[in-house]
């Protein structure tokens, strides 16, 4: 990992920090156990206000360079490799163990539902759906454009994201125009980085405040949900976007080796997190008969991150690369897959 991007490592690992703790929070309170719903419903929407988009932003980082270096067919072929597979390979694999165990767990997940994930994607796999779909539409929008153009496509595709309830573009056309603003963002953010890098220390405290003042407005004041969409939530997210970009720029003055794995490792967290959460939940509450919401929040969220940290230990241990990258590439992104788990 080269040292000038462990900024971007520091921000993926507090997003998927979010994403683990925010399944795990829904997980304990969809079971019916003893949690405080006003509680519950203000954190969660705080979560999902922003932390996916945040994972949105991150890939459109060096989405430019890529499409310049491979073109729009490469591009695409190489996110077949890193994004289509995977969706595939683990829609399948925990949906079909969600419907073994379906008797032990809070949904009823049918095989019909697994099987449907090429036109209806489930669980929090809808990301890496949503997330091809954008490659796929930004490829052929920004090959035709130079970099002056960044800002208007920005402004075009927040103009779409709040219009997005009200156009009808089917579902497909949901998650592309509900998600295409933060890649976009992402995109053009790079014409202003060397300013946040410059400034990162007042940045991150002017931006924290906003952040604050921003999520207290929104949720306490106006009583709002994160799921009302519009320009609230553009704003509310681009807000909190920048904040945690700031905040990861200043933590990246320091080495803090766990977070920094956690982050380059957010790919396989996010693949596996549900399997390692909901059975961690079951085990401690049908097994151990322990309602305590702290240690199941706690120890969800721990399990849920470190579960998958180990499973990526086996798979570089017993060549198991198959599980995340395809075993005969349509380019050269198997071998780089294999050599990322590997480091």
């Amino acid at each position: 990992m080269q040292e000038r991007n462990a900024w971007v490592d520091y921000a993926k690992a507090i997003g998927i920090i979010l994403v683990v703790y925010g399944h795990v929070a829904r997980g304990v309170f969809n079971a019916g156990l003893p949690m405080d719903k006003g509680e519950y419903l203000l954190v969660d929407s705080v979560i999902y206000s922003f932390h996916m988009p945040l994972f949105f932003f991150l890939s459109g980082l060096f989405f430019y360079d890529s499409l310049v270096k491979r073109g729009k067919a490469g591009l695409v072929i190489n996110k077949v490799d890193t994004v289509v597979y995977p969706f595939i390979v683990w829609s399948l694999l925990q949906g079909l163990t969600e419907v073994v165990l379906s008797n032990y767990t809070n949904g009823d997940v049918t095989l019909g539902q697994v099987f449907s994930l090429l036109w209806s994607p489930r669980a929090q796999f809808w990301f890496l759906y949503a997330l091809f779909l954008v490659f796929v539409v930004c490829s052929l929008v920004y090959a035709k454009v130079d970099r002056r153009y960044f800002l208007p496509l920005l402004l075009v595709f927040g103009v779409l994201y709040v219009l997005s309830r009200d156009l009808a573009a089917g579902s497909i056309g949901k998650f592309i125009f509900g998600n295409a603003v933060f890649f976009a963002l992402g995109i053009w953010f790079n014409e202003i980085k060397a300013y946040f890098l410059a400034r990162y220390i007042p940045l991150t405290l002017l931006l924290g405040t906003s952040f604050v003042i921003g999520q207290y407005l929104f949720h306490v004041t106006f009583g709002l949900s994160w799921e009302v969409g519009g320009l609230p939530v553009l704003a509310l997210a681009t807000v909190s976007i920048l904040f945690v970009v700031a905040l990861s720029m200043w933590l990246g003055r320091v080495r803090v080796g766990w977070l920094l794995f956690i982050g380059a490792s957010s790919m396989t967290i996010y693949l596996m997190h549900i399997l390692a959460g909901s059975g961690i939940r079951v085990i401690l509450a049908s097994f151990m008969v322990i309602d305590s919401i702290a240690v199941h929040l706690v120890v969800g969220t721990l399990v849920g991150l470190a579960a998958p940290l180990l499973a990526q230990m086996i798979i570089k241990r017993y060549d198991l690369y198959f599980l995340l990258a395809p075993p005969k590439s349509f380019s050269a992104t198997s071998l780089r897959a294999r050599r990322a788990v590997a480091h």
